[in-house]
């Protein structure tokens, strides 16, 4: 999970991007002009920024050479724009911005370049000097295994599902809605909350799971914090 934070003067474009990365599993801030983005900036630093180049106080390109200018580009940055130019965009990859995203922004281009710059990010924290950290005492072999086994039996045990949650008494129409909840949670939960994953282990558009989630009530970042 990530913390990105989305920088647009248009609600429906932060609103609409929010949803959708939360679905993902990220944790998303939003800010509707430079100045709340310089705030939210300071408060927490973000592992990446989705930021409007045209914005009614300062323009996006303005607010990126500002961050470059005092050392404070240290995340990945993604414009977007509806009205740039090629020049535009070639100018803003030129002073740091990692990528253009063209509105209205098409979603299957917007995760695949999210993924790219999260990835681009962690290859670069790990090729940073990492801190020295004093050896410990190695435990013995037979506790180091245990240990090992115990790790690995939780990663592979699944989340119980009862089969007692399950109403038979119950008109069809709510059965099936009682069965699709418990079906959609667990594979919510296997995937760590992927929207993109579970529509296709699903067989679903992800519209249609966006949907399907919103008719039975299930929150997806909710239930994976209910169960971390």
């Amino acid at each position: 999970m990530a913390n990105i934070l989305v920088v647009d003067d248009e609600i429906g474009i932060r609103e609409l991007l929010s949803e959708i990365l939360s679905d993902e599993g990220h944790n998303v801030l939003t800010a509707e002009n430079a100045q709340q983005a310089r705030e939210s900036r300071a408060a927490r630093a973000p592992d990446l920024v989705l930021l409007d180049i045209w914005m009614p106080d300062t323009d996006g390109i303005s607010l990126l050479k500002e961050w470059r200018r005092e050392n404070l580009l240290n995340m990945p940055v993604i414009m977007m724009s509806g009205h740039a130019s090629i020049d535009t965009a070639v100018e803003a990859t030129h002073h740091g911005a990692m990528g253009f995203l063209e509105k209205p922004i098409a979603l299957q281009k917007l995760l695949k370049s999210v993924e790219n710059a999260l990835s681009a990010l962690a290859e670069r924290r790990l090729s940073m000097p990492q801190p020295f950290v004093e050896a410990q005492p190695p435990a013995s072999a037979a506790a180091a295994n245990q240990a090992a086994d115990a790790a690995k039996d939780e990663r592979a045990a699944p989340p119980v599902t009862p089969h007692s949650q399950l109403n038979f008494n119950l008109p069809l129409r709510e059965a099936r809605d009682m069965f699709e909840r418990i079906y959609f949670e667990y594979h919510l939960v296997m995937e760590g909350g992927s929207i993109t994953l579970v529509a296709e282990k699903a067989g679903l558009e992800r519209t249609h799971l966006y949907r399907k989630l919103k008719q039975l009530n299930i929150d997806p970042q909710k239930l994976i914090k209910k169960n971390t």
